[in-house]
Formats: structure tokens, sequence, C-alpha cells
């Protein structure tokens, strides 16, 4: 809970608990405004959750849903009778604040100056400034939608991997290009040293930075967040209903991770010997766990694909083996891995490596099963087993630790924007990432459907080939750089060694550098130092500040022909499957 003061009377927060509401209550809250539609994502907490809390505390409520990136004048008025009938000082929220603040601004058009309103605003943290036309005029707009007030050559949705390195390389190549990152984030993460906390190996500290240090010189960062898009205009909507305009825009916002896709999992996470690397919290509770752990049932889930690093899920089993093995406890513990697909690797060449590890710590090898619930009370997981004929029966597993990989999808306003594809991604071309419908929409990194693993070694690739054909685009040309589906995972298979897969459409083998210094189909100490030692500084210092050593695009003289690119990993073939 993050409380903003905007008046004497009203205060708003991004999406709060019902733990939150005591809280507020004892600060002297003694009414709650809740501005986010119930149900909008599968984590947050049902309303009536807040609202009995608030209730037992004393204080007053109102449910003045807004749906993100439409705020009506029907609304402003809600929000306004709620507000002048309810006690005060009222705590307001949504997802993250911006709303709530929103429909305070638009309620005080008319008794406050727009110059007011909006340096009000700024002053707790949001910048309102796209809604100064719709302030100065709002008896004008009663549809409550407004035109672009701004327009950029490039808008990127997302800062993370994907849409800072794609900025850095736009940037890279031509100085002064007008660049808008959308991201409500303040904070970026290095995702993939998350495996390495959750083996006690880094400090989660270490893999967080502040994200106004990682913004490209001369980006302009849009700390909102977007709702949509309108591509018919060139017009993103953003969650106040302000649309910013583009000539060129990259969609790389990332996926969804769905907790709420497995009954009961969000109830016990962090708690009755449940956890999970995906998460920046949750990763200490795994080496917690580790450590704790002398004997009983270790239980470690893979949902199906796709999901960020498809190979995290075991990453997280083999270095709590290796810990246990080394503490002399391994013998004590009995460790399954549960996996919804049909092999412990999609790419063959990595497989025999990666069994004799399985042998070496005797873990059990449970396929065709998904994670569906969790009794966490009970420390009892229930799966969904698929036969060989296709018949699913549903079993239970007691439990001592559970690691979840939790199912994975898009997020709920790509999917339902007219960029996504049937199964809700950013529908572009495997080789361009330029969009199959329209010409000057790239997508990349984990929101893309281009059937690669979905890593950031995947983007470190991507990102120089969008940043050249965005500038293609811009320029009137016809894209011509090409990506290949290059992939990689460095497998954490021991405390000291990786397996280094790299791979590309197809499974093709696609290694770095040359096999005598690297062999990637074997643990290596090598694979283990560049993990450890140098990707963090070459996410950091390189990927982000758009450098592509290594990473430079394969340019074609002309537009390469559209066709479906191959999965580069595939966990359902089974030539893959060792005996």
């Amino acid at each position: 809970m993050d409380i903003k003061t905007i008046a004497p009377d009203l205060s708003v927060s991004s999406q709060i608990t019902a733990q939150d509401v005591g809280i507020a209550a004892s600060q002297g809250f003694r009414s709650v405004i809740i501005n986010r539609p119930n149900g909008e994502s599968a984590d947050q907490p049902d309303r009536t959750e807040i609202e009995g809390a608030a209730r037992r505390h004393g204080m007053e409520v109102s449910y003045v849903p807004v749906v993100s990136g439409k705020v009506t004048d029907a609304d402003v008025e809600a929000f306004d009778k709620a507000l002048h009938e309810l006690p005060a000082p009222a705590l307001a929220y949504c997802r993250t604040g911006t709303r709530s603040a929103t429909l305070w601004a638009l309620s005080q058009a008319g008794h406050l100056s727009t110059d007011a309103i909006l340096k009000t605003a700024s002053g707790a943290g949001y910048d309102l400034s796209g809604l100064r036309a719709r302030l100065d005029a709002r008896d004008k707009a009663a549809d409550g939608e407004i035109g672009p007030v701004k327009s950029h050559d490039v808008v990127i949705i997302g800062g993370g991997a994907a849409g800072i390195s794609t900025a850095a390389s736009i940037l890279k190549r031509r100085k002064g290009v007008d660049i808008a990152i959308v991201e409500p984030r303040t904070e970026h993460y290095y995702q993939p040293g998350w495996t390495l906390v959750g083996g006690g190996v880094f400090k989660r500290e270490q893999t967080e930075r502040p994200m106004v240090k990682l913004m490209p010189k001369g980006v302009q960062w849009i700390r909102s967040a977007c709702a949509g898009f309108d591509p018919e205009r060139n017009q993103v909507i953003l969650e106040d209903g302000e649309r910013i305009g583009y000539k060129t825009l990259v969609v790389a916002p990332g996926l969804k991770l769905n907790w709420d896709g497995v009954e009961g999992l969000i109830d016990t996470l962090g708690k009755n010997g449940v956890t999970s690397n995906y998460l920046f919290d949750m990763a200490p509770y795994t080496w917690e766990l580790v450590q704790a752990m002398k004997g009983g049932r270790a239980l470690f889930t893979q949902p199906p694909m796709p999901i960020k690093c498809a190979g995290a899920p075991q990453k997280a089993m083999y270095l709590a083996c290796d810990a246990w093995s080394r503490k002399g406890v391994l013998k004590d513990i009995d460790v399954e891995f549960h996996n919804a697909g049909g092999v412990i690797f999609g790419v063959k060449e990595y497989v025999p490596a990666l069994m004799k590890y399985v042998d070496k710590y005797g873990i059990d090898l449970c396929f065709s099963e998904t994670l569906v619930a969790v009794d966490g009370e009970k420390k009892t997981a229930f799966f969904d087993v698929k036969d060989a004929d296709g018949n699913v029966t549903r079993q239970a597993r007691e439990f001592d630790m559970m690691h979840v990989c939790p199912p994975q999808t898009s997020l709920e306003f790509v999917a339902n924007s007219p960029l996504a594809n049937e199964a809700g991604w950013v529908d572009v071309s495997g080789e361009t990432l330029q969009h199959t419908q329209y010409g000057n929409v790239f997508g990349l990194g984990d929101a893309g459907s281009t059937p690669n693993a979905k890593t950031a070694a995947a983007v470190r690739k991507q990102a120089p080939v969008a940043a050249h054909n965005v500038l293609c685009v811009l320029d009137g040309k016809a894209p011509n750089a090409i990506y290949n589906g290059y992939g990689s995972c460095p497998l954490t298979v021991e405390r000291g060694k990786i397996v280094l897969a790299e791979f590309a459409y197809g499974g093709k083998l696609d290694p770095t550098v040359p096999q005598w210094m690297l062999n990637g189909t074997k643990a290596t100490r090598a694979g283990w130092f560049l993990k450890e030692k140098m990707l963090p500084s070459i996410y950091f210092d390189m990927m982000l500040r758009g450098s592509e050593t290594l990473a430079k695009p394969k340019l074609l003289p002309h537009r390469p022909a559209s066709h479906e690119a191959q999965q580069a990993v595939d966990f359902k073939d089974p030539s893959s499957k060792a005996a």
C-alpha cells in the first residue's frame, strides 16, 4: 500500500489488501472508495474482502468501478457524489492509483484551476498533464474520450528488458529519435538472477535497480499503465484515459503470471512450504526452505507452455538437490518433478547432460502432470494426470516443500486488443517482429507470438532487430533485419556448473562461442562463471545500454517472405524424452 495525499479529504493508493484496511483505519481514514472493477485481474483481492475489513474497522465503503482507459463523465459524477457523502478522510484505490487520481482531478474541474489540479496531482506522484484539454473543457467531452495530446516517433509499451533494450538500440543507431516508454513501475528487475537468489548465491537486492537510472537518455518516461490500443488511429490508450499518438509502436509489456490459475495457490504462497522463484519477494523463501529441509518430499512443478524461461522450474530443483547433497540429507528427501509437458527439455541435444543429474539426485520425473490446486494447510498438491490415451485423472501428493512455476498467459489489455492473435499474444512475424496486419507496429519479448523460448537472452537478439526495422518504417523502407529464434537457458545443474542451452527456431543449436571454448551440451564451470559473474553486467551495462556485441542482426537485401517459424523448444516432442 502506497498512500498519497491528494486533498485534505482524500488520499489515493494502488491496490490494497484487507490487512491494509486496518492500517488505513489506524491512520485515521474513515471511508474507502473502490475504483478498481472486481475481477479485473486474477491476483487482486475480491472487493468483498475489502468491504468486510472496512466494516469491521467501522469504515464506510463505496464501490465506483472504472474500466482502465475509460474514465467517463458518469464515473466522475459517481466519484464526486461518493466523496461528498462518505465521512472524510477517504482512501480511494485502483490498480496503480492513477484512475482514482484522475477521477479526483476531473471532479475538481470548475472548482480549481487546471494548473492547480495538475500541480496537486504531480505533487502526489501522478502526472496527469495529458488531461489538460479535458480539464479545460470537460463539459464538451460527455463521452469521456479525448484525442491525442502528445505524439511521438516511437512509443514503446513496457520498461522491462525488451522495451528499454529496444529504445537504447534505436538511439545507438540514430540520436534524437523522439521515443516515449510507457511503464508504471518504478523498479526494474533482473529476473534471470532470481534462480540464484533461490539457490543462495545472490541476494535479491542484486537483481533490483531504480527504473529512472535505466531509462536511456533522451527517452520520455510516461509513468502510466497502458490500457489498450487503437491501431487504426495510431494511438495507445493509457489507464487514465489519455491517448498517445505514435508513428511506430513497439509492444513489449511482458506477460501475466496467472497465480490464480492454480486453485488455492495465492492463499498459501509464501507459507506452508510453498514458494516460487518467479517472484522477487519469494525467491529468498525458496532458499530458506532448502536450508531448513532435512527430510520428506519436495515437489517442483512446471505448467504447460509457454512460460518465461522454460528451464527455470528445473533450475530451482537442481540447486536445491545440490545443496541437500552437500549437507548429506538428499538421501532422506524424495524429489519429484511434475511437468505438464512430455520431456525434461525441449531440445534433445541437452537431455543426456540433464539426465545425468536427474539420476545423480534420484529425481522422480512425472510427465504430463499439471498442478491444478493446492491445500496449503494440509500440504497437499493436486495434479491432473494425462495418460497415453489422453484420459485425465486427478491425483493428490503430500509435500513438505513445493516450488511452483505458475501458469502464464498474455496480459489482458494485449489479449483483448486488435493486435493479438487467437492465443492472445502480439501477432508478429517470427523474423522481422513486424505486426502481421499493422505495418508500423512491432512486438517482442514475452508478449510476442514468436515461437522462441521466452528469455532475456532472446530479447538480447530481438531488440536490435526491432530497432533496425522500426527505423526502416520511419524512413519509409521495408524492414529487412531478421531474428532467427535464438534463445538461451543456462541450466544450473549444480552450484558451480551449468548446462548452457543455446538454440534457435526448429531446435537448432546456436552456440555463441565455439565448442572448444564452451561446450553447452555438457555441464561446465565456464557456463557457471558466465551466469554468475558476467551475465548481470552484460544485462545492465551492455544490453540495456544498446550494446549489440555478439547480437548484431542479420540484414537481408530485401524484405523476407512471410512464413511460419518453427518452434524453438518443444516440450511435447517424444523424441527428446530420455528413456
